[in-house]
């Protein structure tokens, strides 16, 4: 490669990386939960079951889901992502993600240690009913592919 030529790619290089253009942006992550009744804790009986998709931007903080279920005992009365926890233990709301129809979406600001909760495997996402108050399906979220 002659100098010339060297000297173009160093120029442009320089300029790049001073302009931002070299450094790729942070990826968002990938998350998705499984909803079953037998991850209620304590299970419940019955054939609802359905899916969450959710996407974490760590530049704004921002998390944004998809879902769909099917087979409730009846009408949602609210839907959550809750934790710190893991699979098998309970606690309390850490987002509200209304769910009052299938398919539903929604997307919140998470705080760092929400954050922090979510890469770690430490949220679930359950649907309650009227039948099934403290929920009646329930997937622990879970880095997805």
């Amino acid at each position: 490669m002659n100098r010339t030529i060297q000297g173009f790619w160093a120029a442009g290089l320089t300029i790049a990386a001073l302009t931002g253009f070299a450094a790729s942006p942070a990826a968002a992550q990938s998350f998705k939960a499984d909803l079953k009744t037998s991850e209620e804790v304590p299970p419940v009986s019955g054939g609802g079951s359905g899916k969450l998709e959710a996407t974490y931007d760590a530049a704004s903080k921002k998390l944004t889901w998809k879902g769909t279920y099917s087979g409730l005992s009846g009408p949602t009365t609210a839907a959550h992502f809750h934790g710190p926890a893991d699979p098998g233990k309970n606690a309390g709301v850490a987002v509200a993600a209304p769910a009052p129809s299938s398919p539903f979406e929604g997307s919140a600001t998470l705080t760092d240690a929400q954050a922090a909760d979510l890469a770690a495997g430490k949220l679930y996402f359950n649907i309650h009913t009227g039948a099934n108050p403290g929920g009646e399906i329930r997937g622990q979220v879970l880095k997805g592919n």
